[in-house]
């Protein structure tokens, strides 16, 4: 075993099993302590997100503040929700993308607070269609991406005196993504009406949070502009999705851009044709007509003369011409059935005549994906591949007159062209001042600790035990006062002055075994006559001597 080591367990075997247990107690106070003291000072202040929560809006919103790495902490009463301070706006923001919190207390649980006694017609029938409204917006928020929904309907009042009745109508304003709201806006129209007494699809009205008009009137599916456009922008939408999808995994998201313009055409069209066969034919009908006509014509006449006018003369008759016709005539007719299809087709849907597509490209991103073979002409191919592989993800038609242009630029860090100013010192120490004063008040702790906790406590254990009040007795004073025996033991401590400073296991020995010069102080404290006569027998004697 070491020297050293020897020494170290030497001297805890002197101390006693007594003053090493406080020793140890001592040390864990101090540790305990000190962690403590650093657990509550790095402690980060909370400030509060929300109040007044119901249990499964607190559940939500602890997934979602836990997915996106936010601390945050739940009061005693269970409806608070605390967040470290400087992240509430970020919070805040966070949850109303996803439409949380939810319990607006707005559906049939209206009715429990509600007192039966002096309540009017009207505020029941308010009540009720505000519990109508939460629970249909209840509904529609649990489609899959819808984040929130806000409905107002606008019930049929029953008049007397009224001859035509009110028909009931509603609006629904949605949040979500183009893509779902697009979807989700016949779905929800047909809810609404089916929940609604009397209530037609046609009355509901579906907008999002933008303003813009996802179904209205009779016929959501109509070629109006609106129509025109939300097809459009679904159709560039739904393409530059697949470009990031295509390019994404190869390049990073931050490294690319796309921009697509569609013209879509949304008209009607109703197309009839028929189709005849030639080759398949049935007689329906044959119709035969005969006819012959014999025809004899014979006239009787005379020449006109004055022998005519003469009386009492015979006239004398002569023969006229004779004519005499035979016709003979058949007509036959066949009708035939012939085989033909009709065909009729509508067509409400869309055409994508023309797409332009515009890609651009971090040069920086290629040049350290090929590396050292960072040339103009393997930049230039690369932008090839992926201007092919955009054409191949897009669709891209060359008989439509389709283009693709991908390009390789240099991108800024900043918006508009405006770069970003890096933060300076002060602002980076602005950011953690609370950080750095949480720790110089723990380094404050733990020296006040070891200071005035740890040193005092560690004297106290080396020191003997008080005398009592009385004081001790002069034979016992006598005995602790040092004889001529003890020249030695003076001559040696007047020559330690030259030695080295004493080591704290010295400190500690000296506090625990004090030195000769020490007792006879704390001798002088207690009586300070007798003390004077001990002195002045030494003396006599060492004359004598």
């Amino acid at each position: 075993m070491p020297e050293q080591l020897n020494a170290v367990v030497q001297n805890l075997k002197d101390f006693g099993p007594r003053r090493i247990a406080l020793m140890g107690g001592v040390l864990a106070l101090v540790l305990t302590v000190i962690l403590v003291a650093s657990i509550y000072l790095n402690r980060p202040a909370y400030d509060t997100l929300y109040v007044g929560l119901e249990r499964s809006d607190v559940n939500q919103i602890g997934l979602v503040l836990g997915e996106a790495g936010i601390g945050f902490d739940v009061a005693a009463d269970g409806t608070t929700v605390l967040v470290p301070a400087g992240t509430t706006a970020q919070a805040r923001m966070l949850l109303a993308e996803k439409g949380l919190p939810t319990s607006a207390n707005a559906g049939y649980e209206l009715f429990d607070n509600v007192g039966s006694l002096g309540l009017t017609s009207f505020m029941q029938q308010i009540t009720r269609v505000r519990a109508l409204e939460g629970e249909i917006s209840r509904t529609i928020q649990s489609i899959a991406g819808i984040r929130a929904a806000r409905v107002h309907i606008v019930m049929s009042e029953r008049a007397n005196f009224r001859r035509d009745g009110q028909k009931p109508s509603a609006s629904v304003v949605i949040r979500a993504s183009e893509m779902d709201a697009g979807r989700a806006a016949s779905s929800i129209r047909y809810l609404v009406a089916a929940a609604v007494p009397g209530l037609n699809a046609a009355d509901v009205t579906v907008l999002d949070s933008s303003g813009t008009l996802l179904a209205a009137g009779d016929d959501p599916n109509n070629t109006s502009v609106s129509r025109s456009f939300g097809v459009e922008r679904t159709v560039e939408t739904q393409i530059e999705d697949n470009i990031r999808r295509a390019l994404a995994p190869y390049l990073g998201p931050d490294n690319f851009r796309a921009s697509v313009k569609a013209e879509v055409n949304t008209d009607t069209r109703q197309t009839e044709e028929t189709t005849f066969d030639p080759e398949s034919r049935v007689e329906r009908s044959v119709q035969i007509v005969r006819a012959n006509e014999n025809n004899s014509q014979k006239s009787a006449g005379s020449t006109t003369s004055v022998e005519q006018n003469l009386p009492e003369a015979d006239p004398t008759t002569t023969e006229g011409p004779q004519s005499s016709a035979q016709s003979e005539r058949k007509e036959e007719t066949t009708n035939y059935e012939m085989n033909s299809k009709r065909v009729a087709t509508v067509s409400n849907g869309y055409t994508v005549t023309k797409m332009s597509i515009a890609v651009v490209v971090n040069r920086e991103r290629l040049a350290a994906i090929l590396g050292a073979d960072a040339t103009p002409e393997k930049i230039a191919e690369r932008v090839a591949e992926i201007q092919a592989l955009v054409s191949s993800a897009t669709g891209y038609s060359e008989a439509r007159g389709d283009v693709v242009n991908v390009s390789a630029v240099e991108f800024i860090d900043g918006l508009d062209g405006v770069e970003i100013e890096e933060p300076g010192i002060m602002a980076a120490l602005g950011s953690h001042a609370g950080t750095m004063i949480n720790a110089a008040a723990f380094i404050v702790v733990v020296f006040l600790i070891a200071f005035f906790g740890l040193k005092p406590m560690v004297a106290a254990i080396g020191k003997p035990a008080a005398p009592a009040i009385a004081g001790p007795s002069f034979e016992e004073v006598q005995r602790s006062l040092p004889g001529p025996e003890a020249d030695a033991e003076a001559k040696a401590a007047a020559t330690s002055a030259a030695r080295p400073a004493p080591t704290p296991l010295d400190e500690l020995r000296q506090k625990i075994r004090p030195a000769p010069q020490d007792r006879l102080a704390r001798m002088v404290d207690l009586n300070e006559e007798r003390t004077a006569s001990i002195l002045r027998k030494w003396a006599h004697q060492e004359a004598a001597a």
